[in-house]
């Protein structure tokens, strides 16, 4: 797919460009079967191969682990590339890329567990799946202290990935620990899908980003080891390392958006092209194309915000993680009102099943499920500006 809205600011052009370009190498491979998983509800089998052979799994894995050592710039660019074939594919692989590119900060820090799971995901392929964005700061579930680690039990939901798993896939997910000494405390653990007690249900019937297997995942008295303890947090705060995992996290799954949002405009502009001389169409046209450029700068924004350097080091930072939320806010809002538009332009034919319009008119709409909403962004921005901090609603 071609369009005129800029890419993502990249620190370092040649490297990034290499997974952005195998992405668009493969895209038309993987745009043959988004129709198909669309209508059926099932998971993009085919574009996970594809991306596995292309190395795009482990782009985010550093290079001496094996991988690109691809950073949230040119990981976001990755993403918003394969948005352009199937936004399907693109979100779904996002879980797993923010959670590798965590892992490799985690590891550049010399933190427990990062360099072999890193090595895991290089060596084996294995999954990373992320339930961060249905828990984030109020986890659904709980943690029991017993000797050697935590009983964990809890319903988690929007587990992207979670039907297409295998004996090596783990779970990236929070339970909410009543501490006798701190209270309410949120812990980050990692969770074998294979693991006794963990059940993945068959439940994602949803209205767009079907192929994503976004199922429940059912946790019920699994042991979990103080080893694979990733963080323990307060809870209900943005403290400094969930702002880490939201800035590295979000800006990936945004670009995902943001390449719908892109792919509907194309199609659009195609569609436009009978009626070229209609002032109307000639208004429609320019306005998406103003909302796409002022999203785009919006995510450039937010990647300058959070210090992406080459090595991806991503520091904490209360004024870098509202850059990254305004930033999906405004990508929220803009990619939804060009696939409307793109809708209005492209007239009937767009409203039939097959359709890219159709589809991306569908999967944009997840955007706004994502946290922060776009008017949980306004009332935290404003908070922020007025001085007041603490727990969020």
């Amino acid at each position: 797919m071609t369009t005129t809205a800029p890419q993502p600011m990249i620190q370092n052009t040649e490297r990034t460009a290499r997974p952005a370009e195998r992405a668009a190498a493969i895209g038309p491979a993987i745009a043959e079967q988004a129709a198909r998983h669309d209508a059926d509800g099932s998971f993009v089998t085919e574009a996970y191969d594809a991306l596995r052979d292309a190395g795009l799994l482990k782009a985010g894995v550093p290079t001496e682990l094996g991988g690109d050592g691809a950073t949230v710039a040119e990981l976001t660019a990755l993403q918003r590339e394969l948005a352009h074939h199937c936004g399907s594919t693109a979100l779904a692989s996002s879980m797993h890329q923010h959670v590798v590119a965590f892992t490799a900060w985690r590891y550049r820090r010399g933190l427990p567990g990062a360099e072999a799971t890193l090595r895991r995901v290089a060596e084996e392929g294995i999954l990373l799946v992320s339930t961060g964005g249905g828990d984030y700061t109020h986890p659904r579930g709980e943690a029991v202290k017993v000797e050697g680690g935590y009983r964990v039990s809890g319903h988690k939901r929007f587990a992207s990935q979670s039907g297409h798993v295998n004996g090596g896939t783990v779970m990236s997910t929070m339970f909410v620990y009543d501490d006798p000494d701190q209270g309410k405390r949120v812990l980050n653990l990692a969770v074998p899908i294979a693991a006794k007690g963990v059940t993945v249900a068959d439940n994602w019937d949803t209205l767009g980003m079907r192929g994503t297997a976004s199922n429940d995942i059912v946790v019920e008295d699994v042991f979990v080891p103080d080893e694979r303890v990733l963080a323990n947090r307060p809870y209900g705060v943005v403290d400094p390392p969930l702002q880490v995992i939201s800035e590295v996290a979000f800006p990936i799954i945004t670009g995902a958006y943001l390449g719908v949002a892109e792919a509907a405009y194309a199609a659009a502009v195609a569609a436009a092209a009978p009626k070229a001389d209609s002032p109307l169409v000639q208004r429609q046209i320019g306005r998406m194309q103003h909302r796409l450029r002022v999203a785009s700068w919006a995510l450039d924004g937010a990647l300058a915000a959070i210090g992406d350097g080459v090595d991806g080091d991503v520091t904490p930072s209360h004024e870098a993680y509202l850059a990254v939320m305004m930033a999906k806010a405004e990508v929220a809002e803009a990619g939804i009102e060009v696939c409307d538009l793109a809708m209005d332009v492209a007239g009937g034919p767009a409203f039939f099943k097959g359709s890219v319009i159709e589809r991306a008119y569908r999967d944009i709409r997840a955007v706004k499920f994502h946290p922060l909403t776009p008017e949980a962004t306004l009332v935290e921005t404003g908070r922020h500006e007025l001085g007041r901090t603490g727990l969020l609603a």
